[in-house]
């Protein structure tokens, strides 16, 4: 093991040796290097290694943000995979969170000084040392937030705040099934559920997480058990929303449990990656799967079907003024102790390899974490 940690160190020197000088997206910054992570094909683990790349400099309307820390999701496992529509070209740098301080501003900025605090949501490059994103995307973080926890809380709370309130209408009294309720969006919308008097949550996870979030659901249930059954031995009815990551057979699950009124949201597709590499039969097999929605019996059983994305919101469809109306109420209930992000682990960029099988193994309870000053820790026998 302990040759493997010192050839995997010797490979990642190497890497950076060969990569030095290439041109990072944003335009070049005289002359200046940074780490970054480097996604160099679609596929697998093999095709991620951390480099130098050519240091950004903020356009008018950005900011340039000194990373401290990364966040990592899902979406950058089937973005790895190029399992997502209309992907970008590689090679590029991945990542849409981060958190650090504000070290350039490009012209017509208003609202922020060098040296400000800030997370920011970021359309790729994420991960790197230096990163530039509109101000838009750009929010201040609270004298007591850590930049880990500030890179955990952008993508988890604002998807969680909107699919509850903004697409749901979640309200006192109604019950929601969340799935992946060890992960980060699954933590989150568990905490904001507790913000509402008498919210029944039913969370699905691993049976191995259950003793640790076992607090912040009402109900839990192993993933691989038949959740529908243990679902309506509770609440015979049903339940008011459903939250599915999953999709697949999953949906037409979910639907089936809502009560009349109730509101089916899809996010994720999580049973889509099956494997390190893009799998054109999980792909298939899951699309079978997926119940065919049939307009007229939604009309007759008074449901509702919705998807969110928030990366198509913020970078598609120009909603920056709703997220940032979303990112101040969720920062005043941080305020108030009543929620908090959850961090499951710190990992170095040169470990972002380890970081994404943890994710893909669902191994995480909380947000992994890219911490941008941390150094790899070394494998010993």
């Amino acid at each position: 093991m302990a040759k493997e940690g010192a050839a995997r160190g010797e490979e990642t020197e190497q890497m950076i040796e060969r990569e030095g000088g290439a041109g990072g997206a944003g335009g070049g910054g005289g002359g200046q290097e940074m780490r970054a992570v480097v996604l160099a094909a679609f596929g697998g683990l093999n095709k991620l290694r951390a480099c130098r790349r050519a240091m950004p400099e903020p356009r008018d309307g950005e900011a340039r943000i000194r990373v401290k820390a990364c966040g990592l999701n899902f979406i950058d496992l089937m973005v790895r995979q190029g399992n997502i529509d209309n992907p970008p070209k590689t090679p590029l740098v991945p990542g849409f969170e981060c958190s650090g301080i504000v070290e350039a501003l490009g012209d017509s900025v208003k609202g922020f000084e060098i040296g400000d605090r800030v997370m920011a949501f970021v359309n790729y490059n994420a991960w790197a040392e230096v990163v530039c994103t509109p101000v838009e995307f750009v929010y201040k973080i609270p004298d007591d937030m850590s930049f880990s926890k500030a890179a955990a809380f952008p993508m988890n709370f604002v998807t969680a705040y909107m699919m509850l309130f903004e697409v749901a209408n979640l309200r006192e009294g109604m019950s929601v099934l969340v799935h992946s309720a060890g992960g980060g969006v699954g933590q989150a919308v568990a905490q904001l559920c507790s913000t509402v008097p008498n919210v029944t949550v039913f969370g699905t996870a691993s049976s191995f997480k259950h003793e640790a979030i076992k607090d912040s659901v009402t109900h839990l249930f192993d993933r691989n058990a038949d959740y529908v059954q243990e679902v309506k031995r509770i609440s015979a009815d049903g339940v008011d929303i459903v939250l599915d990551c999953l999709c697949g057979e999953n949906t037409g699950k979910g639907l089936s449990l809502l009560k009349p009124l109730g509101t089916y949201i899809l996010y994720g597709s999580s049973n889509m990656v099956t494997g390190e590499t893009k799998s054109f039969f999980s792909f298939a097999k899951s699309w079978w799967q997926v119940e065919k929605v049939n307009p007229i019996k939604l009309y007759e059983e008074n449901k509702v079907i919705a998807g969110f994305s928030l990366l198509n919101l913020l970078f598609k469809q120009n909603r920056g003024g709703l997220i940032k109306s979303v990112m101040d109420k969720l920062l005043n209930l941080y305020n108030s102790k009543k929620i908090k992000p959850v961090v499951d682990s710190l990992w170095a960029l040169e470990e972002v390899k380890e970081a994404m099988q943890r994710i893909h193994d669902r191994g995480n309870i909380g947000k992994l974490i890219l911490d941008v000053e941390k150094a790899p820790t070394p494998l010993v026998s």
